[in-house]
């Protein structure tokens, strides 16, 4: 079983502080994972993300089957050799590709076929492959093939895309146990928790999974069709339902509110491509809110992206500097608010985890959330009944 530990749990919320002990160190909890999807971070030296306090990266087990592929892998001995990444790396099990790439697959109970974007052949993602490619990645911790399909579809698309979930986690546990006794993964394995917005379906889908040994437990499907508040509920309601002494992981969910409130629910690891995409797209994430930075009020500002941020962007360039970079169409431009987003993610959960120390999270998280619907009119605000529940 892989080593958790709960160090501190917040007295006003769910939240919790904790460790997670990997083969390649520890990882804090709660803990943001930047999305490594090929081996790397777009835009980001490994260095730079393990000074910005990064201790697990995500990849993702569908690209890096296709390319480099497998082999190469077990050839220089797993991704942190391969990117220079000395942390611990979770792998997705390209379950996600199987909702996002429905128009370049045939899915059946044995698993998907895709016909592969890089060479045109035709690769089969079952249960059973999936387990063996996170092997050979060399990943801390696996996930379990799932399908996943828009969170509002009809309940009985929801069930069967649940209960196929099920079927296909004990496969993916019975090719972990496999390999583990030849002695060819030492990766922990976390189980699925699926169900769309369905309160009744999620019951469903952790009472059957937390009955096995996995290592951990993710709530998935979400973000795929939902609002913010069918994320809430279905968020509280999911991780209520999983054991306490097992790490909970909220899969691709991550804007600073949602993270804010999953935490409040007691998740502990999160992991989303909105730091460098939205850098991508010239937008800052600040301590009240997003930043669009090329928009024309800001041709002569000589702030920096948030006064309260101590990144490197920050420290050095204004507004008006980072808008003429896109404005010129600078790759500099996107490199540089990666940074900041990244490094004020990573600030966050560090804030975050000290809050829960302390024992002030709940007051902390609302002050927070505040402060960003104030700026963005996004959603309803937490108030103190919420984070007390």
């Amino acid at each position: 079983m892989l080593p958790f530990t709960v160090i501190s749990t917040d007295p006003a919320s769910r939240a919790r502080q904790g460790v997670l002990t990997t083969a390649h160190g520890p990882v804090d909890t709660p803990a943001f994972m930047p999305v490594g999807t090929r081996a790397a971070v777009t835009g980001l030296d490994p260095s730079e993300l393990s000074a910005m306090g990064a201790q697990m990266i995500l990849a993702n087990t569908y690209h890096l089957m296709l390319r480099p592929g497998p082999e190469q892998f077990r050839r220089v001995g797993g991704i942190g050799a391969f990117m220079r990444w000395p942390g611990a790396v979770l792998t997705d099990s390209g379950g996600y590709q199987i909702f996002s790439l429905e128009n370049r697959r045939t899915l059946s109970e044995e698993g998907a076929r895709f016909r592969s974007y890089v060479d045109q052949r035709v690769h089969l993602l079952s249960p059973e492959r999936s387990i063996e490619v996170q092997s050979a990645i060399g990943s801390d911790v696996m996930m379990v093939l799932d399908e996943c399909i828009d969170s509002t579809a009809e309940p009985a698309l929801v069930r069967a895309a649940m209960e196929r979930t099920h079927r296909w986690a004990l496969r993916s546990l019975q090719a972990r146990r496999e390999l583990a006794a030849r002695g060819e993964s030492r990766g922990a394995l976390f189980a699925i928790v699926q169900g769309g917005v369905n309160p009744a379906l999620r019951r469903e889908s952790a009472a059957f999974l937390t009955q096995h040994e996995f290592d951990g437990f993710a709530i998935g499907g979400l973000a795929v069709g939902d609002t913010r508040s069918d994320r809430e509920e279905t968020t509280a309601l999911a991780a209520e339902l999983l054991p306490r002494e097992r790490p909970r992981y909220l899969m691709g969910v991550g804007t600073p509110p949602d993270l804010l409130w999953a935490m409040l629910q007691g998740v502990d690891l999160f992991d989303c491509v909105l730091p460098t995409h939205h850098a991508r797209q010239a937008t800052a994430f600040t301590g009240t809110g997003r930043v669009k930075i090329t928009r024309s009020r800001y041709a002569e500002s000589d702030e920096p992206l948030d006064a309260q941020c101590s990144c490197s962007t920050c420290a050095r360039f204004s507004r008006a500097y980072l808008r003429h970079l896109f404005q010129c169409g600078e790759s500099l431009a996107t490199r540089l608010v990666s940074l900041h987003n990244m490094h004020h993610y990573l600030t966050l959960m560090a804030e975050a985890r000290a809050a829960i120390a302390a024992g002030r999270f709940a007051t902390y998280a609302r002050h927070k959330l505040d402060a960003i619907d104030r700026h963005e009119h996004s959603g309803r605000r937490i108030g103190a009944r919420d984070a007390a529940e």
